[in-house]
């Protein structure tokens, strides 16, 4: 099953790209770069959705829109796609 969410992203104080997920508490990454934040990001955002369907009465938040965002100057927001699969054998 493909999930899409939005993340966040934005330039710190040292220099790194901090990306988060305002849907999803707790989700969020860092990387040297914008590219290495986001492969970084996708990787976390399958773990949080993946964490949280094979939870019993595990519930996925609703997908904000980015109107709805609070984004600082500079904040770029990227959509980041994966596909999370619950069939036995499918990483092998």
């Amino acid at each position: 099953m493909k999930f899409v969410y939005p993340a966040i992203i934005r330039k710190n104080d040292a220099g790194k790209f901090q990306a988060f997920f305002p849907d999803l508490e707790g989700c969020s990454s860092q990387g040297d770069t914008l590219n290495d934040a986001l492969d970084l990001a996708s990787e976390a955002l399958y773990d949080w959705l993946y964490a949280e369907l094979t939870e019993e009465n595990g519930q996925l938040p609703h997908i904000s829109e980015e109107s709805d965002m609070e984004l600082l100057e500079g904040d770029i927001v990227r959509n980041i796609a994966v596909n999370v699969r619950f069939t036995d054998g499918w990483d092998e």
